[in-house]
């Protein structure tokens, strides 16, 4: 039978495991910015991976040697109120704002590639141009903008000429 009182006990000091949490959120926060945005899009194999050997490699040092679920759920409230707090930092704050939060970055501009945008990003022409064709298009020089989305994914704004006429709506009785 478990001993349930045990599993609950705090073996840490509460205030240590706050200071853990918020330390370990904020050097990944400030990791992952460093990174990029093209690495924050759709997550893969890879990516996935990553994720099990950063919450492997930070376990110990969230929660020590603990074992108890209530040191556990401090950690994680922690670390919840930690991302809620930079939010609304954000969100308050443009200039924060701006150094925590990615922006959308120019990949094309009237058909020409911003290489220097894309070398920052280690994008090569091929993988935007794989990206244009999920949008349907072949030619990046019919592309008036593409964006690096802050979500890793591009948007694809076309050219003026390439429009097509706006959907007619069937007339309403």
């Amino acid at each position: 039978m478990p001993d349930l009182s045990a599993m609950f006990t705090l073996e840490t000091p509460a205030l240590e495991l706050i200071i853990r949490g918020a330390v370990i959120f904020l050097s990944l926060l400030l990791l992952m910015r460093i990174t990029g945005q093209r690495e924050s899009g759709g997550l893969g194999l890879t990516d996935v991976l990553l994720v099990v050997l950063i919450a492997e490699a930070t376990a110990g040092g969230l929660v020590g040697d603990s074992h108890s679920v209530t040191d556990g759920v401090i950690v994680v409230t922690t670390i919840l109120v930690c991302s809620v707090a930079v939010d609304a930092a954000a969100c308050r704050f443009p200039r924060f704002s701006a150094v925590i939060k990615a922006r959308p970055k120019t990949l094309i501009k009237d058909g020409r590639f911003d290489r220097k945008v894309m070398r920052r990003e280690f994008m090569t022409p091929e993988e935007v141009r794989s990206q244009l064709r999920l949008h349907g298009i072949q030619d990046p020089t019919r592309v008036h903008l593409a964006y690096l989305e802050p979500n890793g994914m591009i948007s694809v704004l076309t050219s003026k000429n390439d429009e097509s006429e706006p959907p007619q709506h069937p007339p309403t009785h």
